[in-house]
């Protein structure tokens, strides 16, 4: 009985792919299964959290919404992270190792592409932010392409 149940997990169709450039020159390429989950709680009503990552490396994007705003497709605002009180934008966050060291950061300039077909989600986050490891500011460029809406439901409550 547990190996047919073993059998039965849900194979990951959407991937992120991410491409992280750090000044002068050095760029790190990534990729991930990804999962996509509608949130809720929170100072917002309702919005959908994206997530991926593997071995290190991650980008997590949540788009926020209204209960008057769907989460429709087109182009999103990017929100600063500790930004709780704006209804509706995007916030995104991303994490990489290189040459084995842990570095992140969150998009603070950029913009969010959001397109939605029959129970699949690709958005599509390109900005830069500020990291103190990097010196600088780091561009990312992270696209999740085909990631189905799971149906379970996560907090929307921010963390900071």
């Amino acid at each position: 009985m547990l190996g047919a149940a073993c059998g039965n997990a849900p194979e990951q169709a959407g991937r992120v792919r991410a491409l992280v450039a750090r000044p002068p020159k050095d760029t790190i390429r990534f990729e991930a299964p990804a999962r996509a989950q509608r949130c809720s709680g929170g100072t917002v009503r309702g919005g959908l959290l994206l997530q991926g990552s593997s071995e290190g490396n991650g980008v997590v994007v949540w788009l926020r919404a209204t209960a008057a705003d769907s989460l429709a497709g087109g182009t999103w605002p990017l929100l600063q992270r500790g930004d709780t009180v704006s209804p509706r934008g995007a916030t995104v966050g991303v994490r990489y190792l290189f040459h084995e060291v842990a570095h992140g950061l969150s998009l603070d300039s950029g913009s969010i592409e959001v397109r939605e077909t029959t129970h699949a989600l690709t958005v599509v986050a390109r900005g830069t932010g500020l990291e103190t490891m990097a010196a600088g500011r780091v561009a990312l460029e992270a696209s999740f392409d085909a990631v189905p809406l799971e149906t379970d439901t996560v907090s929307c409550r921010p963390r900071l």
